[in-house]
């Protein structure tokens, strides 16, 4: 009988639980100060759009570097919350984001937000006996020289045909 893979604890778990909590705290700041329907994730393309103007869909996940699809998902749920705007772009293909007043009117909160939290992160990587973006930062260095699609491939072992 084969064992269910996903009984067993899985390792990103924590790291993927502890993102969505510092979110949903994130999020409380804004309902705390009668900013509902905002969701953290929107900060970044909202003030990116203050600054810029509008942008297409593509524009804007390049400039976040953040994907296509992701951009276009977020995008859906801001306008459902009046947000952004979305209109006919240059061609056919695309589609033109713009601010909302109610987007626009957010914009300085939001950026203030934003600092607290870069401030916040740099104390809780004070706090801890290893630095957050320090984690982060020789990580990516060892997927620069051994991808984690590599790593991957390495131990997987393919069941028989």
């Amino acid at each position: 009988m084969r064992i269910d893979p996903t009984a067993l604890p899985d390792p990103w778990h924590s790291l993927h639980k502890l993102l969505a909590d510092m979110d949903a705290e994130i999020e409380q700041v804004y309902v705390e100060r009668g900013i509902k329907g905002v969701r953290p994730r929107f900060a970044y393309p909202l003030i990116r759009l203050a600054h810029t103007g509008p942008l297409t869909i593509r524009e804007l996940a390049e400039s976040l570097d953040r994907s296509h699809s992701a951009i276009s998902q977020t995008i859906a749920a801001m306008r459902k919350e009046g947000l952004v705007t979305s209109e006919p772009g240059p061609d056919a293909r695309t589609r033109q984001i713009d601010l909302t007043e109610r987007g626009r009117s957010l914009v300085p909160f939001l950026e203030a937000e934003w600092r607290a939290t870069h401030a916040t992160v740099a104390e809780l990587d004070g706090e801890v006996p290893y630095a957050m973006t320090t984690v982060v930062e020789e990580l990516r260095r060892a997927l620069e020289r051994r991808s984690m699609r590599q790593r991957v491939v390495d131990h997987l072992v393919e069941p028989p045909q």
